[in-house]
């Protein structure tokens, strides 16, 4: 079922460093809404949080991205892409929806990407899809409804749905790109390389969108308020930065080498999970019933979709994501 192919199943080693590194991006990307809400009630707008993000991990990545300087030439569409779709584009997509649909809308529509990775397995790259892991994706969608209550929620901005469907669309970029090369043994693509120069392609982005210059700076030299505890804003800035993208990105995309983007966008599902849970600790968020019933869901539905084994015989696929990658007929793994 997954993209990349081995000649043999990987073991039991293999899938466990995968799914602890897609747990890691979970928990690393989970906790960036907790530090960045009190920065933007603090009074930075949301589009100024986005930029500082990635740009600042996009600084902090240089160093890689001159040492990775032959990618330029080699896979300039990867790095474009990667940047674009993965970086820029889910961000400012979010978080445009998020001005004219509820946060728990716009959240279950972006988690529609699982769901859509293996739309495009099984019909782009004609690579069948197990029943559990569809099971696996079902539970997992439907925990999320009732994670961040959706039924809350009933007036719905048809260009907010949009917007949210299109950060759901380029999530899936972000699986599918970071499985690129992953079967071309020593010719793939260093991630590391891959995620500094889509962090300075997004960076580049999203400073014409969000109008860097025009932010309130001074806010940064202030406290903000953590659930009425003041904390340093540089603070929650340095873990968005660090924490929430830059150990975030490399895990994420570390763990869909290992794994699969179908598998590892299932698991990724558990981001919500892992945000509502630190918002009811540290924001004094509380988890109601049909949520806590929700993360359960979520977590059976990832566990589903990461054990299950896909059928054997595999048809070589028509498309691979990106023209210059070359993918071999072999046999599927988990």
């Amino acid at each position: 079922m997954p993209v990349h192919m081995t000649d043999s199943s990987p073991t039991s080693h293999g899938k466990g460093a995968g799914l602890g590194l897609a747990i890691a991006s979970a928990l690393a990307f989970g906790g960036s809404g907790v530090a960045a809400k009190p920065l933007i009630e603090a009074g930075l707008d949301p589009l100024h949080v986005v930029w500082l993000r990635v740009a600042g991990a996009a600084l902090v990545m240089v160093p890689l991205a001159v040492r990775h300087r032959a990618l330029v030439r080699r896979r300039p569409a990867l790095l474009a892409g990667f940047g674009l779709l993965a970086v820029a584009g889910v961000q400012a997509c979010y978080f445009a929806a998020l001005s004219r649909i509820p946060v728990g809308v716009a959240l279950l529509v972006e988690y529609l990407a699982p769901a859509l990775v293996l739309g495009w397995v099984r019909f782009v790259q004609r690579r069948p899809v197990t029943r559990a892991a569809a099971v696996g994706v079902v539970l997992a969608a439907g925990g999320l409804a009732c994670v961040v209550e959706v039924w809350s929620g009933l007036s719905f901005d048809a260009l907010g749905l949009l917007l949210a469907l299109g950060a759901a669309c380029c999530q899936v970029g972000y699986f599918v790109l970071a499985d690129q090369g992953s079967d071309a043994a020593d010719d793939a693509p260093d991630p590391l390389g891959v995620i500094a120069y889509g962090l300075l392609g997004g960076a580049a982005v999203l400073t014409v969108v969000a109008r860097p210059w025009t932010m309130d700076w001074s806010v940064l030299t202030h406290t903000a308020r953590m659930d009425g505890t003041p904390v340093a804003a540089w603070l929650l800035l340095a873990w968005i930065v660090l924490v929430a993208t830059v150990v975030a990105y490399i895990t994420g995309v570390l763990s869909v080498r290992r794994l699969s983007p179908q598998v590892a966008g299932v698991v990724a599902c558990l981001e919500a999970v892992i945000a509502t849970v630190l918002a009811w600790v540290l924001l004094g968020e509380h988890l109601s019933a049909p949520q806590l019933a929700g993360g359960a869901l979520v977590l059976v539905g990832a566990f589903i979709a990461q054990s299950s084994t896909p059928a054997k015989g595999v048809a070589e696929p028509v498309a691979g994501g990106l023209p210059e990658r070359e993918l071999a007929v072999r046999e599927p793994v988990a």
